[in-house]
């Protein structure tokens, strides 16, 4: 006995019930922070290297083309949320992003929220950092050059593309 499914209609992506149902989501969930932070320490590096480099270098593959990364040569940023975990270490070595163990020079520490609020550029970076959803430690000026090279590009990581790319 085989049982199927009826062929529901597609969902689209900007379907009004959707943003409303993830906008409760993002309001009332508890922070994933505690549980991300669980899985992170027990995923070795290379499953982190290959799950992140790949997709951060065919992102910003044009501005690095350009030299627009030319600067960090050499150098390590980290991304965490508050807490400390999970986070990555960024660097940036012969033209290319890697991910690294380790501290970074300079550290970038906020929110899930802050960090999807500036991926996505739905707020001016400026006015993340000046209300303190994002903050900046070590290196400053570091951190600085890196949220204003990347609030200068021309990027796209929504929410919507990733779970409805474009055919």
């Amino acid at each position: 006995m085989h049982l199927s499914l009826p062929k529901l209609p597609p969902f689209p992506a900007h379907h009004p019930l959707l943003n409303q149902s993830l906008a409760v989501l993002r309001e009332y969930l508890p922070s994933p922070a505690p549980v991300l932070g669980a899985i992170d320490q027990r995923i070795p590096m290379p499953v982190k290297q290959l799950a992140a480099e790949a997709p951060l270098n065919r992102l910003f593959a044009e501005a690095m083309a350009e030299g627009e990364f030319d600067d960090f040569e050499g150098r390590r940023i980290r991304l965490e949320l508050n807490g400390g975990q999970p986070g990555i270490t960024l660097g940036f070595w012969s033209g290319r992003l890697r991910v690294v163990n380790g501290p970074g020079e300079a550290t970038i520490r906020g929110s899930l929220s802050a960090f999807r609020t500036l991926a996505e550029r739905r707020q001016d970076p400026d006015q993340l950092f000046f209300q303190r959803r994002l903050v900046i430690e070590g290196d400053t000026e570091l951190g600085l050059a890196l949220k204003n090279l990347l609030d200068g590009l021309e990027w796209d990581v929504s929410f919507q593309s990733i779970l409805f790319p474009a055919a």
